[in-house]
């Protein structure tokens, strides 16, 4: 919730009690700059007993309510059939409006089913941005990923208020091209993540569903963050402002003809699923989900979880839980606006996003920036954040570098774990980095798997650049920071 201060300055005030605590630690500098480089100056690497501030994802790290942990006490463990199941069931079907559900253990796993049953080689997805999984699940079927933004998506430093918009002209040109033959269905993500956690309004949706319908494509989407776009079409968009985030969500979903979501975000639990009004999709993954994932109605989630999975569907309809990430994004990056810090705008859902790009402009992406500066915000922070940029990438099947549209460091808000004085600690920091940017150099990979590189792949600084920028940073702040 925002509330104006008695100065006139507004911030976001936590609608929620802390009752119980998980003690963190700030490392030393020098252990620091010991753990990155073990880590092979990747912050995926990194130990959680290495870090103060964890902002890496919003995946799964997130507080439950007093509520989901008390149901979560009461799960029917049946292997098939379990009452845990129908209570999903019949929350997807209040909250989202949708009677067929597929569980599945997690957003990737709903992707590899989709892609199994709908993709074959040739095809061609149309989509507001792709997701590192969802490219690559797409892509190891034979499809190919089309990315059909508006121009103003990559535009980092912006005011356009729905940058995860589909260009509706391009899309008709995608169909006019490759016909509905060769589209199985295009796929729309709330909110896009690799632009910076950027909302599509209702209005562009609309027009989509229009144009699918029209050529009878099915319109997919990746609701995972469907709560918070659906606050921002509150906040942002005109006729809406009135109406409940239950109800935006509603008519969110309505528009689509398949969801699949991770439920590691919004609802705050562990778990995933596939959910349609359309029984020919259902039964046409229906027996797929016992040889990847599990029965019918458990679908490799365990049931604790389901039941705080149900529990966390309905309650992602509450503003206060809606609004939270939200508004401490807005806040963060106004604040790093303030010290002249380039982030990405306007504030989206999910994580303030530092644009590497602007931040270390002496960097070329072949030396991969946004993988630089997430080392270097440990460095002098201690605070794990992750890369979004060419590491996130994979190269092509001629071994070529793709360059990534972005560079981002993601610093993610896990919701209702991080309070206002961790904010203003990472901008402080961001702060002092961006003053001594010049100490960062670029990376070289050591150790490059062939897929999905940024989880597992080694790098090294060039010119030994993070020992200098710590002992600058140690020369201002001490040895004890």
């Amino acid at each position: 919730m925002i509330v104006r201060l008695s100065n006139g300055r507004e911030i976001p005030v936590e609608m929620h009690k802390i009752k119980i605590v998980q003690k963190i630690d700030l490392l030393p500098v020098d252990q620091r700059l010991k753990a990155i480089e073990e880590g092979g100056y990747n912050t995926f690497s990194l130990k959680s007993r290495d870090i103060f501030i964890d902002m890496l994802t919003d995946s799964g790290t997130n507080a439950m309510s007093d509520n989901q942990l008390g149901a979560m006490m009461v799960s029917d463990n049946a292997y098939a059939g379990c009452e845990t199941f129908y209570k999903l069931a019949s929350a997807i079907e209040d909250v989202l409006g949708l009677k067929y559900v597929l569980p599945t253990h997690q957003g990737r796993a709903s992707e590899h089913l989709i892609a199994k049953v709908f993709i074959k080689p040739g095809d061609v997805i149309p989509m507001n941005y792709h997701f590192t999984t969802t490219r690559a699940h797409f892509e190891l079927a034979g499809g190919k990923v089309l990315e059909i933004y508006a121009d103003e998506a990559l535009n980092t430093q912006s005011t356009n208020l729905f940058k995860g918009n589909i260009d509706l002209q391009k899309l008709n040109d995608v169909i006019e091209k490759y016909s509905r033959d060769k589209i199985p269905f295009v796929r729309m993500e709330a909110t896009t993540n690799l632009l910076g956690g950027q909302p599509f309004s209702m209005e562009n949706l609309k027009r989509v569903k229009e144009i699918c319908t029209a050529h009878k494509i099915p319109l997919l989407m990746d609701a995972t963050l469907i709560s918070e776009n659906s606050y921002f079409i509150k906040m942002r968009e005109r006729g809406y402002e009135n109406r409940t985030v239950a109800e935006i969500i509603k008519e969110t979903i309505g528009l689509t003809d398949i969801i699949y979501m991770s439920a590691r975000k919004n609802s705050s639990a562990r778990g995933g699923l596939i959910a349609t009004n359309n029984k020919e999709f259902y039964e046409r993954i229906k027996p797929w989900l016992p040889v990847y994932e599990g029965f019918l109605t458990y679908g490799g989630i365990s049931f604790e979880q389901m039941e705080a999975m149900a529990v966390g569907i309905r309650e992602m309809t509450d503003i206060s839980v809606a609004g939270s990430v939200p508004e401490q994004v807005k806040y963060f990056v106004e604040r790093c606006v303030e010290k002249k810090i380039p982030v990405v705008t306007p504030p989206g859902g999910l994580a303030c996003h530092v644009d590497a790009k602007l931040f270390l402009p002496h960097l070329p992406q072949s030396q991969y920036p946004a993988g630089a500066l997430a080392a270097a915000i440990y460095i002098v922070s201690g605070v794990r954040s992750m890369e979004r940029g060419t590491i996130s990438m994979d190269r092509d099947q001629d071994g070529k570098e793709v360059y990534s549209d972005l560079e981002l460091a993601r610093l993610a808000i896990p919701r209702r774990v991080y309070t206002m004085s961790h904010i203003e600690f990472v901008v402080d920091r961001l702060d002092w980095l961006y003053n001594h940017r010049n100490l960062v150099g670029g990376l070289k990979f050591v150790e490059e798997p062939p897929v999905l590189r940024f989880f597992f792949g080694r790098l090294e600084p060039l010119d030994n650049w993070g020992v200098k920028l710590a002992e600058a940073f140690k020369k201002e702040f001490g040895a004890k920071y």
